[in-house]
């Protein structure tokens, strides 16, 4: 194998499921061993597998990084994306745009705002709101930018995820819009894949590791738990579980005044979900439709995408047809 391709299995070792075991039996008739020579590489963080790495990946810069052609074309792709020429594009959080940016000033990303008559001209004025480049210096960690989301209609307090290094797991924060800073008390998930989304002012949803049994086989959270603010995460109330070979399980609100509800999901697999209704007693109640389907809700809408046919109502829907109904 090349350097590349051995890197790269290092890659995949460290993203699949390990292989099942080969049977033992029909091993000894062919005289084959079940011993893996590749085993230890299963140690992904590990300072021996990280250390094979290290050694092709030199290998790999040396074949194919340290030549003019390299170089000329690493030259071309910075100055595309350090270009002020791009597209700032934007998110609208209450009465300002919002936008992440990144260039040869700013390597970890500015998360800045400003306003539409701003944005409407060739050269907008931004107002920081977070400095990743800063931030990183002061914690002494390289922050690298997950996102925030900011629930309707307060657009306030935002929980921030940022993951040191860049890694899937992050730490999320609640940020405070106004102020621009993290809120002091406020809730803080310490690094993991978690999952968050406001129920209140003072509650959340949240998933994320709580220790053995908590996590998915795929190494996503399984339970979801309602934290209320001011107590620790070890004491959030658990609401909903799923299984250990489901991929994940996540909640959400929809918190557009007249239409509030919650949302619990058991994500199977990529392409296959289900969906539950939880209403003011706890209880669930499945949005019963197929499982590939994509199902959205807004207002008094529910929205249904499946992937393949569905039979339902005496009618025919083919995949890839845009349903609604009433959600009620």
């Amino acid at each position: 194998l090349t350097p590349v391709a051995l890197a790269t299995l290092v890659v995949l070792a460290g993203c699949s499921q390990p292989a099942p075991k080969p049977d033992a039996a029909a091993l000894a008739r062919t005289g084959a061993t079940t011993e893996d020579p590749w085993l230890w590489l299963e140690d992904i963080h590990g300072e021996r597998p990280l250390a094979w790495v290290a050694e092709h990946n030199a290998e790999t810069a040396k074949a194919y990084a340290d030549t003019p052609a390299f170089e000329r074309l690493r030259s071309r792709i910075l100055e595309v994306l350090d270009s002020d020429a791009r597209i700032p594009m934007v998110e609208k959080i209450g009465d300002r745009y919002y936008n992440f940016w990144k260039d040869k000033d700013h390597v970890l990303g500015l998360w800045r705002r400003t306003t539409l008559e701003e944005y409407r001209k060739a050269d907008p004025a931004w107002e920081t709101v977070i400095d990743l480049d800063a931030l990183s210096g002061t914690d002494g960690k390289r922050w690298v930018w997950h996102g925030a989301h900011c629930p309707k209609p307060a657009n306030r307090r935002c929980p921030v995820a940022r993951t040191p290094g860049g890694g899937d797991a992050d730490v999320v924060r609640e940020f405070d819009l106004v102020d621009k800073a993290f809120v002091e008390g406020g809730f803080h998930v310490p690094e993991a894949k978690s999952e968050t989304a406001w129920i209140d002012a003072d509650h959340i949803y949240v998933g994320t590791d709580f220790g053995p049994g908590s996590m998915t086989k795929s190494s996503y959270p399984r339970t979801v738990r309602v934290w209320a603010r001011g107590t620790p995460l070890a004491e959030a109330r658990q609401v909903y579980e799923v299984g250990m070979d489901d991929l994940a399980a996540s909640a959400t609100r929809d918190l557009t005044p007249g239409f509030e509800r919650d949302f619990l999901v058991r994500t199977i697999d990529f392409y296959t979900s289900e969906t539950f209704l939880r209403d003011a007693q706890g209880t669930l109640h499945k949005v019963d439709v197929p499982l590939d389907a994509v199902v959205d809700v807004h207002r008094e809408w529910l929205l249904v995408a499946p992937r393949s046919e569905w039979k339902v109502g005496g009618q025919a829907h083919p995949g890839g047809s845009l349903l609604a109904a009433r959600f009620d």
